[in-house]
């Protein structure tokens, strides 16, 4: 089941945030709004969804942040709203590590559009943390030999030298490979490296 994605609206100019509001939620997107960067701070962040934030608003800026959301890691796509020509401030979000901005005034369809992309990049990044974490969770739950053999197999190792390296017999490692990839889930070699590089591990015990 796909999880709800919301799009968070900071601006403190309430006309401008009541009006993108309106817009999205016309268009069937969830939303949230906020006045300042501090009440989004301050709000619990699903990690499903984008912020779209303007760009210079009393108190702290959508640069700060932006700052502030990667120090209290919220990994949220950044949508920016700057001022018309206000091309410094936009170089300075991307490089911050926005995903795209926008200058004002905007056509709807250019800020959907925007806000398409951010909510897709967000859906590809949650389906990556679940896959890694998966991936992780079964590498955990073999024991610290099949760890080895698994090591050694990602690194495209035969039994024999698998045999060798660990001190026991290449059908000692056979038995220990079947088990290996039956816990892992996976048929073939090429699988398993891929379900090693997911889990971001060797593969290896410590």
């Amino acid at each position: 089941m796909e999880v709800a994605q919301t799009v968070h609206i900071v601006d403190d100019d309430e006309g401008v945030r009541l009006s993108i509001d309106f817009l999205l939620k016309s268009e069937g997107m969830a939303t949230a709004i906020y006045a300042s960067a501090q009440q989004l701070l301050n709000a619990p962040l699903s990690p499903a969804g984008c912020i779209l934030t303007d760009f210079r608003m009393p108190g702290m800026t959508g640069l700060e942040l932006q700052a502030r959301l990667a120090e209290d890691g919220v990994h949220l796509p950044v949508i920016v709203m700057t001022g018309f020509g206000d091309v410094s401030a936009a170089v300075q979000a991307m490089k911050a590590g926005a995903l795209d901005f926008i200058e004002k005034p905007f056509a709807d369809d250019q800020l959907l559009t925007a806000l398409q992309r951010a909510l897709e990049d967000n859906r590809r990044a949650l389906g990556s943390a679940c896959i890694t974490k998966t991936a992780a969770n079964l590498i955990a739950a073999l024991t610290p030999r099949e760890r080895e053999v698994l090591g050694l197999l990602s690194e495209g190792r035969s039994n024999k030298e698998m045999a060798r390296l660990l001190g026991t017999s290449p059908r000692t490692i056979d038995v220990h490979r079947a088990r290996v990839l039956r816990k892992l889930n996976v048929e073939t070699l090429p699988d398993l490296v891929r379900l090693v590089l997911a889990a971001g591990s060797s593969g290896q015990s410590s």
